[in-house]
This record gives C-alpha cells, sequence and structure tokens, in this order.
C-alpha cells in the first residue's frame, strides 16, 4: 500500500511499476482495509474515498490522475473502472463525489469497456488481452458504427478507400446513389 501511495507522489521513480501496483491493490481490494505507516487501521467502504483521501489514510491523488496512470494498461483501466463504479446499492452516479468527476459515457474508452464487460464479455476479454482495440471490439459488438475516412484529393483514391470499407453490394447502390439528379 505505501509503494503505490510513495509512487504517486514521486517524480520518476519506478512510474512504470504504478499501473502494477495499482492493479494489484485493485484486484485484491486491499485499499479497503489496512494498517498505515502509523500503526492506525484504516478503512474505506469506496475507491474514491481512498483515492481523494490524503496520506497517510489514502493516495491523496485524483481520479483523473489515476486514469492517466493506467491509461496504457487496458486491464487496469479496467479495473479502475470497476473499483470506481462501487458495489450494488452504492451511490454510481459520480466516481468522485468530492471533485464531482462523473462516470464515462458516449464514446469513451472507459465507457465502452464497461458497456463490453456487461454484454460482451468475450470481446471485453479480447481487449483486455490486447488482441482488439475498445473500438474495435464495440464495431464487432454491433455497439458503434464502422466509420472510415476517404480521401477527396482525387476520385480514384476515394472510390479505392470505399472498395476497401464497403462490400460490393453496398457499392454498386452508392454509385446509382451517386449518379443520380438530385
Amino acid at each position: 500500500m505505501q509503494a503505490l501511495g510513495s509512487g504517486i507522489r514521486s517524480t520518476g521513480n519506478g512510474l512504470a511499476d504504478l499501473p502494477a501496483l495499482l492493479r494489484r491493490v485493485m484486484e485484491e481490494e486491499a485499499w479497503r482495509e489496512f494498517i498505515n505507516p502509523m500503526g492506525k487501521l484504516i478503512e474505506h467502504s469506496r475507491f474514491v474515498d481512498f483515492v481523494v483521501t490524503p496520506p497517510t489514510a489514502g493516495l491523496g491523488a485524483s481520479v483523473d490522475l489515476l486514469k492517466r496512470i493506467v491509461a496504457n494498461d487496458p486491464v487496469a483501466a479496467d479495473l479502475l473502472d470497476q473499483a470506481l463504479a462501487g458495489r450494488p446499492g452504492e451511490r454510481t452516479d459520480l466516481v468522485d463525489n468530492i471533485n464531482e468527476v462523473s462516470k464515462p459515457d458516449g464514446t469513451s474508452k472507459e465507457a465502452g469497456l464497461r458497456r463490453l464487460r456487461k454484454d460482451r464479455p468475450d470481446l471485453h476479454a479480447e481487449v483486455l488481452a490486447g488482441n482488439l482495440s475498445t473500438h474495435a471490439a464495440m464495431v464487432k459488438a454491433g455497439f458503434r458504427r464502422k466509420l472510415v475516412s476517404v480521401p477527396v484529393d482525387k476520385p480514384e483514391n476515394t472510390a479505392k478507400a470505399i472498395r476497401r470499407n464497403m462490400d460490393p453490394e453496398a457499392v454498386a447502390q452508392l454509385a446509382k446513389l451517386l449518379t443520380e439528379e438530385a
């Protein structure tokens, strides 16, 4: 516990170890109850309280900082999202009631992971294993539409991009629509 707190407060030493330390604390729920360096028993019922409580009773950090720390570790990011969501019956409209940080929604990576965890655990596992991006899994699940950018500088480049990303029937339908008069 102390290693995680001091690692967050340090300015360079051990920063690469922080996602793994945070992951371990969340997996073991070690944040719920621990003895601080002064020998006092510390208890937290909500993860966000542990995060924002000053040392030595908490991390003395922000939710945003933790999100940045785990940004490149999909497993740790998912565990963080779960820890912030709380247990059934807990208030979950805010993940940090002190700083009024709302749960992610829309097209955020966290919202995608949450939806996959709930509705498509198979694809959620693929994202955590590093086999798919969150966006690709959301498209595969049918929760998002596949969008592509096409170059408009040369019609032949536009046509190549469309053929590469659409099935032949859709290409034929698009060609018909493009030749119709408005």
